[in-house]
């Protein structure tokens, strides 16, 4: 690879998906996956008691609020038979307060859940990243002199500082909630059909546009924050050049061009991350 290839060796994208790559990421989790394993349990338990409080007002609504003729879900005559059975007959009024306070106990059990899931996975995050960092500062430290003089010591920063921490948003808030989002759709569908099969179907008329919307944007999303990679890699590169070589600048008296210069690239990295470029349309 010639110098100028290498210089320019952040522009050239990689493609979408490395399998090798991903598997070689998420063998950190290896050494917590304890943790990450309660995490998961912690996710499907959310989202199990994010259902709760639909399925209370379905009752509620169902056998307490409807007139006595009108068809009742699915759930609310499971519930119906079994206080039946138990020789129960709350008034309107009881049962509106039983469902209010079965809610509520839900509510405030989903937070503490979501609250000690969170806790957990950031905790593992940052092992992982004090793992990740360490490694690379040590690769970093095998390389050879001549690597860093074929490349730019900014991109080299960009990479163990903002690279490393989107991967911390991939191990706290990406491989384990991706789990539980999934648990708590697959959990959506199941109640909509158990509400009401004939509204879910007309629910998910919409899924083919909603589906057509996300990968648009999903292509979309990838081509904008590579370019903010880019951008901000260059913004780092320049600013370690031209300080390290400040006084070079200063011998040709080139102070004013290099601030015009660096106000160019910070301005196209600025406008890169407020904008997202469509052929020639910007949205």
């Amino acid at each position: 690879m010639s110098e100028a290839a290498a210089f320019h060796e952040e522009d050239r994208l990689a493609k979408t998906y490395d399998w090798r790559l991903f598997w070689r990421l998420v063998r950190y989790v290896g050494p917590y996956r304890l943790m990450a394993s309660t995490a998961v349990a912690l996710i499907i338990l959310s989202s199990v008691l994010q259902l709760v409080g639909p399925l209370a007002t379905a009752v509620a609504l169902d056998l307490y609020v409807a007139s006595e003729g009108r068809t009742r879900s699915g759930v609310a005559t499971f519930v119906g038979e079994r206080l039946a059975r138990a020789g129960l007959e709350p008034t309107p009024e009881q049962g509106i307060a039983a469902m209010a306070l079965v809610f509520l106990a839900s509510l405030v059990a989903a937070f503490v859940v979501l609250y000690a899931q969170a806790f957990i996975m950031q905790l593992m995050g940052q092992y992982i990243m004090y793992d990740l960092r360490r490694d690379l500062f040590a690769q970093l430290q095998r390389l050879p002199i001549a690597y860093f003089d074929r490349r730019p010591i900014g991109r080299l920063v960009t990479r163990v500082t903002n690279d490393v921490a989107a991967l911390n948003e991939l191990f706290t808030a990406g491989l384990v909630s991706i789990f539980g989002d999934v648990v708590l759709l697959l959990g959506i569908v199941t109640m909509l059909f158990a509400l009401n099969w004939r509204l879910a179907l007309v629910s998910f008329s919409i899924l083919p546009i909603l589906l057509l919307v996300t990968l648009w944007f999903r292509l979309r999303a990838r081509q904008a924050y590579r370019a903010v990679r880019v951008k901000l890699a260059r913004i780092n590169s320049f600013l370690q050049e031209h300080l390290t070589g400040m006084s070079i600048v200063q011998l040709f008296n080139r102070e004013a061009a290099v601030m015009r210069d660096f106000e160019r690239i910070n301005a196209d990295h600025r406008d890169e991350k407020r904008v997202i470029r469509i052929g020639r349309w910007k949205l």
